[in-house]
């Protein structure tokens, strides 16, 4: 075994290091996501500031592979299939810091309803349905990364489309729930997580898109909803 040989190995084993790292990536916002939607339904301000914290490690995975692929591209220039994979990788570890970020954004909104909120059961119950369907979303969206599955990709947006029903309710309950100010105040947050929810949806789709160019070749949107 030749010299460029043993370094094209290197290459694709420290290539195939980053997309482990990349979709280790997931593991940790799903842990977030199920984190802040304890938080949700629990009132527990100490569990969303974790979760604010906790953001960091989500940030330092995104420039981990970031700068990992930076210093394998300079190693050793890559062939057309490492490239694709190098592609998909950048924009998959993008939506996964996406993604930390709409964890936050709910988390933070968990204090300002304080401690004994107005809760409406029903839009509640809603929202938390939206979290469980965004929180399987982004891991199928993993899973067929991992298994180059275009099929389980594609079937991300019929997955989706039930969030973005879900959330027009939340929006429509909201809107509907009464005239006490503390109540209607603490729908329009409700409205808020629920549009942070509708986002990590659409992160989940882009991943699957990544999936889908990864096996193909060819970029194409799966809905509207992508960025």
């Amino acid at each position: 075994m030749g010299p460029q040989t043993d370094a094209r190995r290197h290459f694709h084993e420290e290539l195939g290091a980053l997309e482990q790292q990349a979709l280790g990536g997931v593991d940790l916002v799903t842990t977030q996501l199920s984190r802040v939607l304890s938080a949700l339904e629990h009132q527990d301000v100490e569990l969303a500031e974790l979760v604010v914290v906790e953001d960091d490690r989500v940030d330092g995975r995104y420039l981990e592979v970031n700068q990992g692929i930076l210093s394998l591209l300079a190693l050793q220039a890559p062939v057309a299939g490492d490239l694709r994979l190098i592609a998909a990788l950048l924009h998959v570890i993008k939506h996964i810091e996406r993604i930390g970020d709409q964890c936050v954004n709910i988390a933070k909104l968990i204090p300002l309803a304080g401690h004994e909120a107005p809760i409406h059961d029903q839009l509640l119950r809603h929202v938390l349905q939206m979290g469980q369907l965004a929180e399987s979303l982004v891991r199928q969206a993993k899973a067929s990364f991992a298994a180059r599955d275009v099929h389980m990709a594609r079937d991300l947006v019929r997955q989706d489309e039930r969030v973005n029903r879900l959330q027009r309710e939340v929006f429509q309950l909201a809107i509907d729930i009464g005239d006490d100010p503390d109540t209607r105040e603490w729908a329009t947050h409700m409205i808020l997580v629920a549009r942070a929810l509708e986002r990590v949806g659409d992160n989940a789709v882009d991943i699957g898109e990544q999936t889908a160019f990864l096996v193909t070749g060819l970029f194409q949107e799966f809905s509207d909803a992508s960025d």
